[in-house]
C-alpha cells in the first residue's frame, strides 16, 4: 500500500507527449497511484484521449447511451408525477432507484476489482435493457400503475450497484494512465451534452406520443451499448489483473481512503451535495408543475438549461493545469450558493438562468472530486475506493430525494431548494476553514493583479 500523498493535495495535469511518463505509467506497480505531472495542455488536446479507438467507441456509445438515460429519467419522474400528483411519490422512485447502491456500493466495487469490467457492463447493461423495455410496454399499454415504477426502479438500483464502480474503473482500461485525467472529464462531457438534448427530447415525446417511447429508446440504447462492449479491440485494453479474494477486502478499502486526504474530504463533501443538492429533478419537477405552471415541456426545458451549464462545467474541467482539494471544495460551495439564489428568482427568466450556472459547478465540483479520488487510488484497490465514493455519492440521493420531495410538497418548493443549497453551501465554508487551518492558508486580495485578483496562498507567501 502506497503512503499517504502531501497534505497540499495537488495533482497535476498528465503529459500528454511525455513518452517517460507514458513507460514510467506502464511499468509502476498496480499498487501505485498514478504518476501524473505538470504540463500545459494545448487546446487541439482538449479531448485528446479521444484518440485512443477504444475510447473513441466507447464515447459513442455512450453518448447514445446517455441520451436514453436521460430521456427515461425525466419520462419516469413525470410518469409517476401524473399517475400520483403527488411529488413525494416522485422522490420515493429516486430512492428505490438509489437506495440499493447506499447499501450494497462496497459490496458493488469489490465485484469490479475481482471480475472482468467489461463482461460485468455488458450484463449490466442487458439488464437494463429488459427493464427499460418492460417500462414501455406496460406504458404503451396503458396498464402501468405506480407501484410497477416503483419496483423497477429498485431493480435498476441493483444494477447500479455493479455497474457504475466497474464503469468507473474501466475508463483506465480503455485510455490507460495517461490520458486517464482527460478520459474522465470527457466522459462528464458526453454525459452532459446527453443531458442537455435527452430531456428535450423527452419533454417532446411527453407532449406528443407518451413516456411509453421514452423507454423504448433507452431499451435499444442499452443493446447499443451492450453491442459496442464487444467491438472492443481486446488486445488495445489496459486491463488490471483482478484482486484475488481474501478476507477484509472492504475493510482495506475503507481504511485506505479514510488514511488519504485527496480520498475523503471529496468523499465527505459529496456526501453533502449528494444528499441536499443532487435530488435536483425532484425540486424541478415541483417547480414546473406548482410554480411556474409550464407542464411536462417546461420540466424538460429546466433540467436542460442545468445540463446546458453542465455541459460548460465539463468542457471547463478538461482545461484544468492542477487538481486541488480547496478548489474542488470551492466548486461545491459555488454549486450550493446557485441553488439559494434559484430559490430567490422572481419568474422563470431569472430561474432557468441560474440553473445553467447551478450546472456549471455541480459538474466542476463532480468532475474534480471524481479525478482527484481516482488518480489518488492505487490501481488494485480502486474500484473499491470508487465503490465507496459513488455509495455516498448516488446513495446520498436515496436519502434526499425523499425528503427534498416532502418538504416541497408539504412546505413549499422555494424552501426545499433553500435547503437544498444552503446545507452544502455551508459545509463547504466549514471542510474550507478547516483545510485553511491545517494548511496555513490565507486569502489574498490584489486588485493590481488583474489575472488573479482573489486567491488562496501559503501564509508565508502572503507574508
Amino acid at each position: 500500500m502506497a503512503p499517504p500523498p502531501p497534505s497540499s493535495a495537488t495533482v497535476s495535469q498528465p503529459v500528454i507527449d511525455s513518452a517517460s511518463a507514458t513507460v514510467a505509467a506502464a511499468t509502476a506497480p498496480q499498487t501505485q497511484p498514478i504518476a501524473v505531472v505538470s504540463d500545459h495542455l494545448p487546446w487541439r488536446h482538449t479531448f485528446i484521449s479521444l484518440k485512443v479507438p477504444n475510447f473513441r467507441l466507447f464515447a459513442i456509445g455512450h453518448f447514445v447511451a446517455v441520451v436514453a438515460l436521460w430521456m427515461q429519467r425525466i419520462a419516469q419522474d413525470w410518469l409517476v408525477l401524473e399517475l400520483s400528483g403527488s411529488v413525494t411519490a416522485v422522490g420515493i422512485t429516486v430512492a428505490l432507484q438509489f437506495m440499493p447502491s447506499l447499501l450494497l456500493g462496497p459490496w458493488g466495487g469489490m465485484m469490479a476489482d475481482r471480475f472482468a469490467k467489461r463482461r460485468i457492463l455488458m450484463l449490466c447493461q442487458s439488464l437494463a435493457a429488459a427493464m427499460a423495455a418492460a417500462l414501455a410496454v406496460l406504458s404503451l399499454t396503458g396498464v402501468i400503475e405506480v407501484w410497477h415504477v416503483y419496483v423497477i426502479a429498485l431493480a435498476l438500483g441493483l444494477v447500479t450497484v455493479l455497474d457504475q464502480p466497474a464503469r468507473q474503473v474501466f475508463v483506465n482500461e480503455l485510455v490507460g494512465p495517461t490520458y486517464l485525467r482527460n478520459a474522465i472529464s470527457v466522459n462528464s462531457t458526453t454525459f452532459q451534452l446527453g443531458g442537455l438534448i435527452g430531456p428535450a427530447l423527452a419533454g417532446l415525446l411527453l407532449t406528443a406520443v407518451g413516456a411509453g417511447w421514452a423507454f423504448a429508446a433507452n431499451a435499444v440504447a442499452c443493446c447499443s451499448t451492450v453491442a459496442m462492449l464487444l467491438l472492443l479491440r481486446k488486445d488495445q485494453l489496459f486491463v488490471s489483473a483482478p484482486a484475488p479474494k481474501k478476507k477484509g477486502m472492504l475493510r482495506e478499502g475503507l481504511r485506505y481512503a479514510l488514511s488519504k486526504p485527496t480520498i475523503y474530504w471529496p468523499w465527505l463533501m459529496a456526501g453533502f451535495i449528494a444528499v441536499f443538492a443532487m435530488s435536483l429533478p425532484v425540486l424541478l419537477a415541483a417547480f414546473a408543475d406548482h410554480v411556474f405552471d409550464v407542464g411536462a415541456g417546461g420540466y424538460g426545458l429546466l433540467n436542460a438549461l442545468v445540463a446546458l451549464g453542465a455541459l460548460a462545467g465539463a468542457v471547463a474541467s478538461t482545461r484544468r493545469r492542477q487538481l486541488r482539494l480547496r478548489s474542488v471544495v470551492f466548486c461545491a460551495g459555488m454549486y450550493g450558493l446557485m441553488l439559494c439564489l434559484a430559490a430567490l428568482a422572481p419568474s422563470m427568466l431569472w430561474f432557468g438562468a441560474v440553473m445553467v450556472l447551478s450546472g456549471f459547478w455541480c459538474l466542476m465540483f463532480l468532475t474534480g472530486s471524481n479525478q482527484l479520488v481516482q488518480i489518488s487510488s492505487n490501481v488494485g484497490i480502486r474500484g473499491r475506493v470508487m465503490s465507496l465514493y459513488i455509495m455516498v455519492l448516488i446513495g446520498g440521493q436515496a436519502i434526499g430525494g425523499p425528503m427534498l420531495g416532502w418538504i416541497a410538497e408539504h412546505v413549499d418548493p422555494h424552501a426545499a431548494l433553500l435547503v437544498s443549497g444552503g446545507v452544502p453551501a455551508l459545509a463547504a465554508v466549514t471542510v474550507g476553514l478547516v483545510l485553511a487551518r491545517k494548511g496555513a492558508l490565507k486569502l489574498r486580495v490584489d486588485l493590481k493583479d488583474r489575472r488573479h485578483p482573489v486567491r488562496i496562498v501559503g501564509r508565508l507567501a502572503a507574508g
